[in-house]
């Protein structure tokens, strides 16, 4: 038996599909080579191990899975083990404040286990985290989660952010409730990347309130948000992230009983030793984040 055709055959069911696997391969290969290779394995074996569309495996094809991923799972940590822990490089994606303001201290804290530790750190919002660790450009994502993710992504939750809105520091709002009162409201909205998620929960919010208001203005970043409310162009929906700091010129106001949005971590395949550190670090952080909340 071939032990290439093995490896394909694990990848593919792990991914659950040849194309996934495809871009999930340690090394560079084509469909259609992972498609013959497959079919060569499967003639060599007399049965079909899997159905294309959709993808679910045969019973000979899960008896033989459950027998190689053992073996296929492991191999990334005993090289890891062989090599002495060298190889320590972690990608990792996560929005402006996670990074400027959490990161920091999570890296320090894994570095004293890892102390080669290499970086890399790139920012980014979900949707757009998913298609990076789909295409193995990451390792793990810091950030707001929303949706299903695809079945190949692990996703854990860390706790609830409430949403609050950002208004400039001279507004006269007191809370919320006084704009939810007017018959139409003048401010303009302003909304951030993440407002895929935001938006969804707030415009669930204002659903319940029987309130009409839609963005009007997004901008790219939460700096952007802060500079856009601090020149009065309107007022930022965001969610409350803990011992934040601000512009002076800004402040934030409650938005009591609407729905809260989910933070957490995403990571894909197999966790490697720093990998696993890291997201134990992430957890630990987390926690002491959530007492603030």
């Amino acid at each position: 038996m071939n032990i290439h055709h093995l490896e394909l055959f694990y990848y593919v069911a792990r991914n659950e599909g040849i194309t996934a696997a495809a871009r999930n391969m340690p090394y560079g290969i084509q469909q259609a080579a992972i498609s013959g290779q497959i079919a060569q394995l499967e003639e060599f074996l007399g049965m079909v191990l899997f159905r294309r569309r959709p993808f679910a495996l045969t019973p000979p094809g899960v008896k033989l899975y459950n027998f190689i991923k053992p073996f296929f799972d492991n191999l990334e940590p005993i090289a890891e083990e062989i090599r002495g822990g060298v190889a320590q490089h972690l990608r990792i994606a996560a929005s402006e404040i996670v990074m400027r303001d959490y990161l920091p201290e999570m890296v320090q804290t894994t570095r004293k286990q890892f102390p080669k530790l290499k970086l890399t750190m790139r920012e980014g919002y979900h949707p757009e985290v998913l298609r990076w660790l789909e295409q193995s450009e990451i390792d793990v994502a810091l950030g707001l989660l929303g949706g299903k993710t695809p079945n190949s992504i692990h996703s854990l939750t860390l706790f609830q952010l409430p949403l609050v809105l950002m208004v400039p520091a001279r507004h006269k709002l007191k809370s919320a409730q006084e704009l939810w009162d007017q018959d139409h409201i003048q401010e303009s909205l302003i909304t951030i990347p993440t407002n895929q998620v935001i938006c969804r929960a707030f415009q669930e919010g204002l659903a319940k309130r029987k309130v009409d208001w839609f963005g009007g203005i997004e901008v790219s970043s939460l700096s952007l948000a802060e500079t856009y409310v601090e020149k009065g162009y309107g007022l930022a929906v965001i969610v409350g992230i803990p011992n934040v700091t601000y512009k002076s010129q800004v402040r934030t106001v409650p938005l009591d009983g609407f729905p809260t949005v989910p933070f957490g971590v995403l990571w894909q395949g197999l966790q490697t030793p720093v990998l696993a550190h890291f997201l134990k670090v992430v957890q630990a952080t987390a926690g002491k984040m959530a007492l603030n909340l």
